[in-house]
């Protein structure tokens, strides 16, 4: 009995220091999944309300993955969203505009979803104080913005950073927005904020965080792209708009930086200036993906600090079904959207098609162009395709159409321009719209092109040398664009659409968004040549409400609305347009 109870004992001895090693093994590794979603611009759902049909990717379907990788239990999963959710689908507009007294669907959806932080996007700050100072009050998660700095206190508005516990291991998640907002809308929506410099911010932030938190990880969470010199900037521009990677690479102590704002998919490495590596993670726009980082962290006994291990990928949405849960959770409000973009609004006697709008004169911008006109009684309009391939069918016309016709909530403006900042402002707009033809046979558009001269493609489709939504035409005047000549010489302006003389020194009256009114694509500052501080003072008048909401107001008071463009510019030589036309159409669309 004594031997029996001698080996029992040494047995249990034994079991425990083996149940106590593993646990002590298992306590000094742990998993976490960091989830991003970005730019999701409205697409909560598996339903296009803009068009009326299923919507391929959606935050629906994001959530089953989510929900996947939450099932297992060898991680922990934490989620995260960069920005831009407030502006796409009229289901957020409707949270917006149409019933701002209810909460709002993004709180609703985002708070179900259970996300552990997020970031503020130039899109959400475009709904305006009412909506984001009320959202911010409904996540049940920090919102951030450590470089949206309160004017009057000095002090960031959204909040900078927030710390996570999870598994022992302590998270540091600093917030940056874009500072490009200024450049794009209007002072009244962003009042109160200063918007400043990324990377300066973050190194005051992370010096912050590192002396007060010290973290085991820090992540960065950054509504902001990775090409820097996009649109003509540079790295070393103050408040550069895409500064995502240069805070990654000039300040020290990331593990991780989620990017948005440039609706690309990114997975690379880059190293800082302390030569440590830093993983970039970015998605596309509409929820099509969404990206994971893996962080598998050791502690090492010796030193007591966490070894890591880090891994990224790109999740394809679209190939997860929608959570069933999820919809049933959110039908009623589905349906309600759904019967306020179905009101009929007036009839169309013609199918319009923003595609038309890259070549020349084209219905769809030109319907833009009259009641912009109509609306301010300016003496000349400038409108933009902001969407690349809609098309409104002839017929009845719906609430959704408009999303269709006008895709953002931009106000309208009233400015005043001389004749010459008018032309330059053309100039500017169709030296990056059309290419200079060197023959019948040359490309009427101006296309993205390699070392060799060749055209660059991405995903099968050509590149455009600029963003269509600067592909800024003009109403009012009678002009041509003659596309064998240089950029900066390609302009005609003949005469006021009512035959009047157009006067280079004359002050004329131009409606345009508030997007371009603002600076936006440098038409104004670039083009027009006009500085920078001395835009906002050229503005005369400002709509109140958002475009759209007068574009329908106009449509409904026309009741039938017969499209047509004003023929009011031409392109020259015209055979030499018409087979550059028809080249570059087969090509893009």
């Amino acid at each position: 009995m004594k031997k029996q109870s001698i080996i029992s004992y040494t047995f249990i001895i034994g079991l425990s220091f083996l149940l106590a090693t593993t646990f002590s093994l298992q306590a000094q590794t742990v998993k976490l999944k960091l989830i991003e979603t970005s730019d999701v611009h409205g697409a909560l759902f598996p339903w296009d309300f803009k068009n009326d049909k299923p919507a391929y990717a959606s935050l629906a379907q994001a959530y089953t993955y989510v929900e996947e990788q939450r099932a297992d239990k060898s991680q922990t999963v934490i989620l995260l969203d960069n920005g831009d959710i407030l502006q796409g689908q009229p289901i957020v507009y409707y949270s917006n505009f149409e019933k701002p007294e209810s909460e709002h669907i993004c709180a609703s959806v985002m708070n179900y979803m259970k996300y552990d932080a997020a970031t503020v996007g130039n899109h959400d700050i475009e709904a305006g104080h009412p909506v984001y100072d009320k959202i911010e009050k409904e996540f049940d998660f920090p919102w951030m913005a450590a470089n949206a700095v309160d004017t009057k206190t000095n002090n960031p508005y959204f909040k900078p950073y927030t710390i996570l516990y999870r598994d022992g291991v302590k998270i540091a998640i600093l917030g940056l927005t874009t500072p490009g907002i200024p450049m794009w809308l209007p002072e009244k929506i962003w009042s109160g904020i200063d918007f400043q410099d990324m990377v300066l911010t973050a190194k005051k932030w992370v010096e912050i965080i590192e002396e007060k938190e010290h973290p085991d990880l820090l992540i960065g969470l950054f509504h902001a792209g990775v090409d820097a010199n996009y649109n003509g900037q540079s790295s070393d521009l103050p408040r550069n708009e895409n500064a995502s990677q240069l805070v990654a690479e000039q300040v020290p102590g990331f593990d991780v930086v989620f990017v948005g704002h440039d609706h690309n998919s990114w997975n690379f490495w880059v190293k800082n200036s302390d030569e440590k590596k830093v993983l970039i993670l970015g998605t596309k726009g509409s929820a099509r993906t969404a990206t994971a980082a893996t962080i598998i962290l050791n502690k090492n006994n010796d030193t007591g600090k966490w070894e890591k291990e880090i891994n990224g990928e790109v999740i394809k949405v679209e190939e997860y079904k929608a959570d069933e849960d999820f919809m049933k959770m959110f039908n009623s409000e589905i349906e309600e959207v759904k019967a306020y973009v179905a009101k009929p609004i007036g009839e169309f006697t013609k199918t319009i098609s923003s595609h038309e709008s890259f070549f020349g004169n084209s219905a769809f911008i030109d319907l833009i162009q009259r009641i912009q006109l109509d609306l301010t009684n300016a003496d000349i309009s400038f409108a933009a395709p902001l969407s690349f391939n809609a098309e409104i069918k002839k017929g009845e016309v719906y609430v959704r159409d408009m999303f269709n016709l006008y895709k953002f909530e931009n106000l309208l403006y009233t400015m005043n321009m001389s004749g010459q900042e008018i032309k330059d402002y053309l100039e500017y707009s169709y030296g990056q719209w059309f290419n200079q033809m060197k023959n019948p046979e040359d490309h009427l558009l101006n296309f993205n092109r390699d070392e060799k001269g060749e055209i660059i493609f991405s995903h099968g489709n050509p590149q455009l040398a600029a963003s269509y939504y600067n592909f800024s035409s003009a109403a009012g005047i009678i002009y041509t664009v003659d596309v064998t000549k240089a950029s900066g010489e390609k302009i005609s302006i003949l005469s006021m659409a009512d035959g009047q003389a157009f006067d280079l020194k004359k002050i004329y009256s131009v409606a345009v968004n508030s997007y371009r009114g603002n600076g936006g694509g440098g038409h104004l500052s670039l083009g027009a040549k006009i500085p920078k501080d001395e835009i906002a003072g050229r503005v005369i008048t400002s709509t109140q409400k958002d475009l759209r909401y007068y574009l329908m107001k106009w449509i409904e008071k026309e009741n039938r609305v017969t499209p047509k463009p004003l023929n009011n510019w031409s392109v020259i030589p015209g055979d030499w347009w018409e087979k550059g036309k028809d080249k570059d159409s087969r090509l893009l669309f």
